[in-house]
């Protein structure tokens, strides 16, 4: 028999994810992930990476572009997806060609991973599909991060063994992203304490903006309240993570998905002032 695949936290490997040129955990500074909840246009996607880079070297954050080109997980079938994969993945070059901005974006089955690969720096793993190990085994293939979502239905310590499996299929460079527990119907709740606890064992993200959702609370579609974003992210820098993710729009109540849960870039600059003054604080 092969000899047994050793986890990242039983090789010392803990606190370290490299995402191209940035390292996220092991003392590296916050890293800020940030940008569109799906993509609604080229010139939309360019205007917002380059407005979030403007405010992560404001506030001397490195930075990571968030877009995702499909949005497969809706309430109802007619809820806009996206441009899908071809299309924004044109988008997102374009993107990175005039930013020179590391990508990320979500995929939603195996198929995916390969092709969204060729041009991200960081395939995302919705949290809904945290656990499925083809999708697992063919993101580790590519080589690159991964950005591994908490489903909402697992405790943080259990979320060592997605991690484990992806150390299995060879990959060492992986981020879990807290976004909230589910909290009876249409709510969820952060529980500050699995941040630390998965901290233990995996370089860790908070997600402000999904964790202030509501799920399918308002008419077939999911609720949100921005109010909550900006607490819970200074709340989460105080805890102690590694990456901070929040999703931005110019005008959130027109976004085409989860609006309630996303905050302007004038409310984005005034939280990332706020957080970085925390981290200071505390010598983060």
């Amino acid at each position: 028999m092969p000899p047994a695949i050793q986890s990242p936290y039983e090789r010392g490997h803990v606190g370290l994810m490299r995402l191209g040129d940035i390292h996220i955990g092991d003392g590296a500074p916050l890293t800020l992930i940030s940008g569109l909840n799906v993509l609604e246009g080229e010139a939309e996607a360019i205007e917002c990476a380059q407005t979030v880079a403007a405010l992560a070297a404001k506030h001397d954050l490195p930075i990571v572009f968030k877009a995702s080109f499909d949005k497969a997980n809706r309430s109802q079938a007619q809820a806009y997806r996206g441009p899908g994969i071809d299309e924004g993945l044109r988008i997102l070059s374009a993107v990175k060609r005039i930013t020179g901005l590391p990508l990320l974006t979500d995929i939603h089955d195996a198929g995916q991973a390969k092709i969204a690969a060729a041009v991200v720096d960081c395939l995302q793993v919705p949290a809904l599909l945290c656990r499925q190990t083809e999708i697992l085994a063919a993101c580790a293939a590519t080589g690159k991060a991964i950005n591994l979502k908490k489903g909402p239905f697992i405790s943080p310590p259990d979320m060592r063994y997605a991690v484990d499996k992806l150390a299995h299929f060879g990959c060492d460079d992986v981020l879990v992203t807290e976004r909230g527990t589910t909290f009876g119907y249409n709510d969820l709740v952060t529980d500050m304490r699995g941040l630390v606890q998965m901290r233990e064992f995996v370089p860790v993200c908070f997600d402000a903006t999904h964790a202030v959702q509501y799920p399918g609370a308002l008419d077939g579609a999911s609720g949100g309240d921005r109010r909550f974003v900006a607490p819970l992210s200074r709340a989460a820098v105080a805890a102690g993570i590694d990456a901070l993710f929040i999703e931005t729009h110019p005008a959130p109540n027109r976004a085409p998905v989860d609006g309630p849960s996303q905050i302007d870039y004038t409310a984005l600059d005034q939280l990332l002032a706020d957080v970085t003054a925390i981290g200071r604080a505390l010598g983060h």
